[in-house]
């Protein structure tokens, strides 16, 4: 129905249904923050974080890199309080790579404060190969770059907070890789495409890699 207004409009007001009418605005609003669900950490940096710090020694140099994972807490108080990592430092002795150790730790700290999921990270960071060769970590287990080794130091500090599900244990491996070498399947391994390895074969109807435990079935 069209209605022809002849006079000038001097206000105005907005027409509200009942329901709403008897809640009032302060239940509203309640009920509009109640349904917002915070993704992303605070903007600002809070006073005091929670964060472990790993030693990284490799043949390649004299000095230890030290990388520290500081945390957030989100929800605290509540039932779906949880950690998230928050930003990430690297220090060290040797200052060779200084350049690029501050602007990836820039980076990733960054990736880290927008929220959402940051597990994609590691594999990013494990696929970096070092185009002069990678190197050996004490007990014999092939790294294919420091970048690579540095994702697996991420990896293994989300897995600490749940952020990632935990792969197979060191013994686990060890014990998979007795009984491929056993069964000969060993020898038709396959690189790794998360650590390089040539230790990638089929159990268990999965591909399984006896040197980082990477692991994928289908």
């Amino acid at each position: 129905m069209t209605i022809k207004i002849d006079q000038q409009i001097t206000g105005y007001s907005v027409v509200k249904d009942d329901n709403e009418q008897n809640q009032g605005p302060q239940v509203a609003a309640e009920q509009g923050e109640a349904d917002v669900v915070h993704v992303t950490p605070p903007d600002e940096r809070p006073e005091r974080l929670e964060g472990s710090t790993y030693k990284i020694k490799t043949p390649l140099s004299e000095h230890a890199l030290y990388v520290t994972i500081n945390d957030v807490v989100m929800h605290e108080g509540t039932p779906k309080e949880h950690r998230r990592p928050f930003e990430i430092f690297i220090n060290s002795k040797n200052m060779e790579h200084f350049q690029w150790i501050v602007a990836l730790t820039r980076v990733i700290s960054g990736v880290f404060r927008k929220g959402g999921d940051v597990c994609f990270l590691v594999e990013e960071l494990r696929s970096v190969f070092d185009p002069s060769g990678g190197y050996f970590k004490k007990g014999g287990r092939y790294m294919p770059s420091l970048v690579a080794e540095l994702g697996e130091v991420l990896e293994m500090h989300l897995q600490r907070i749940g952020m990632i599900e935990k792969q197979e244990t060191p013994e686990a491996l060890k014990a998979k890789k007795a009984k491929a070498e056993e069964s000969g399947a060993l020898s038709n391994a396959t690189q790794c495409g998360a650590c390089g390895a040539m230790a990638m074969v089929r159990m268990d109807g999965c591909n399984l890699c006896l040197e980082c435990g990477d692991s994928k079935c289908g």
